[in-house]
């Protein structure tokens, strides 16, 4: 497996669709699908989907405007990653849904006319946790983010039926087969 060198078009790309793949995931389904979970300790789709909306709102671009800021060095505040999911239940997820839709192209849009350098990407912020960290690194991190709960949500909904498909457990990996 190779991976791709970090290119802002293709992290833009990829960042504009996850509204649009999240809404193809999950509106279509019954309500009760939004609010499955994979058991204890596990988010349900809708608190994944407003978890990402928090992130818009408070965390990705905040802290590339920070790193972008000439007052380069200030620590980034620390993201309190379960403050959005407590009260999930008691917003319809199509509402939280367009919401995270209206953010992300707000921060897409920003981010493209930002249209930041090469030596720009390379500038650093220091994350309370693993220290400096480039705009590069934490653009990346975003799509893998992205990415990652994408995966969460679609192997929630598949294991909901995982008493259901008998002997083909065995060949799903979603359902812990090959």
């Amino acid at each position: 497996m190779s991976a791709r060198p970090f290119r802002l078009g293709d992290a833009l790309a990829a960042l504009g669709r996850t509204p649009a793949v999240l809404r193809a995931l999950l509106q279509p389904l019954p309500e009760a699908w939004h609010d499955a979970d994979d058991g204890p300790g596990t988010w349900t789709p809708r608190q994944v989907v407003a978890h990402l909306l928090d992130g818009e709102r408070t965390d990705w671009t905040v802290r590339a405007r920070s790193i972008l800021d000439p007052g380069e060095g200030r620590p980034f505040t620390p993201y309190d990653r379960e403050a959005s999911v407590a009260e999930a239940h008691r917003q319809p997820l199509a509402d939280l849904l367009d919401a995270f839709e209206s953010a992300r192209a707000a921060n897409v849009a920003w981010l493209r006319d930002t249209d930041p350098s090469e030596s720009d990407l390379s500038r650093t912020g220091a994350h309370p946790a693993l220290g400096r960290v480039t705009l590069r690194q934490l653009l990346a991190t975003w799509v893998a983010h992205d990415h990652g709960h994408v995966l969460q949500i679609a192997r929630t909904l598949a294991r909901q039926y995982r008493d259901e498909v008998g002997p083909w457990a065995a060949y799903l990996s979603v359902l812990g087969g090959r």
